[in-house]
């Protein structure tokens, strides 16, 4: 494997069970990073947990889980009461159902990750896993710890692996029908037709880049030049934004739109 697991462990379906690694779909690894330091010495700032009564350090032996049943009254659990009612194995990853994949919102859905085989005589065991979801349309469910926490994960066929959601609980959810019911519906078709020609002016193909973060070049160019002791490019003067007033006619307003991309484009030629 190109880089190291940040997971292994094992994938179970009833008796069939073959050894797998698993690693985050997504990286941060190259983004820019601080640490917080003390300015007079330069050395970074550490955080520590202290007494919120006598203002003194407590030691990792003595910090223990609360749950808040009232004000400054709490019901302390210690690691082995919680142990208790986590998961039997932390290591397998045993799909309890299936779900046909369309029925699974994307509201559901938290971070992706890449599972595949981790030694060659479980291969097959993990493709057939794979090949009866994708001939079944479904997507496997089961529950995981990761990232120090027992989480619902999804596990879905992509390519020649598998691809493991971890899921939102039921109860980190909001209805978006609490918040989108009082909305309008009811619109011109004209209008419709007329925000269909601004679409299809600025739809392109995707690419990675549409969502590239220019940020991340600025704050290098910034780091680089300090690293030389250079001067810093200067801030930019961004034009004050200007408050965007209520449209009160629509259809002229969209007719400008039309006409403003049609001008532009015939510049750009």
């Amino acid at each position: 494997m190109a880089q190291h697991s940040f997971w292994k462990g094992y994938l179970k379906l009833s008796l069939v069970t073959c050894p797998v690694a698993m690693m985050p779909a997504t990286s941060e690894a190259e983004k820019v990073r601080f640490h917080t330091l003390n300015r007079a010495t330069g050395n970074r700032v550490e955080g520590i947990y202290v007494d919120s009564g006598s203002g003194k350090p407590v030691e990792d032996d003595d910090q223990v889980r609360g749950y808040e049943r009232g004000p400054d009254d709490y019901v302390m659990l210690d690691d082995d009461e919680l142990r208790s009612v986590a998961l039997e194995s932390t290591r397998t990853i045993d799909i309890e159902m299936f779900a046909p994949a369309d029925s699974v919102e994307w509201i559901w859905y938290d971070r992706p990750h890449f599972l595949m085989p981790d030694d060659p005589v479980g291969e097959e065991a993990f493709a057939v896993i794979r090949e009866a979801m994708a001939a079944t349309g479904t997507v496997g469910l089961s529950r995981l710890v990761l990232y120090r926490r027992e989480r619902p994960v999804m596990l879905e066929p992509r390519g020649r692996g598998i691809v493991v959601w971890t899921l939102h609980y039921a109860d980190e959810l909001r209805r978006p029908e609490d918040y989108f019911e009082g909305i309008d519906g009811d619109v011109e078709p004209d209008l419709v037709k007329l925000v269909g020609r601004l679409i299809d002016r600025r739809t392109r193909d995707w690419d990675g880049a549409l969502v590239h973060d220019p940020m991340q070049d600025e704050l290098r160019a910034l780091i680089e030049a300090k690293k030389k002791h250079r001067r810093p490019p200067k801030a930019k003067k961004g034009a004050e934004q200007e408050t965007p007033t209520n449209v009160v006619n629509i259809m002229d307003a969209l007719k400008r739109s039309l006409a403003a991309e049609t001008k532009g484009r015939g510049k750009g030629r």
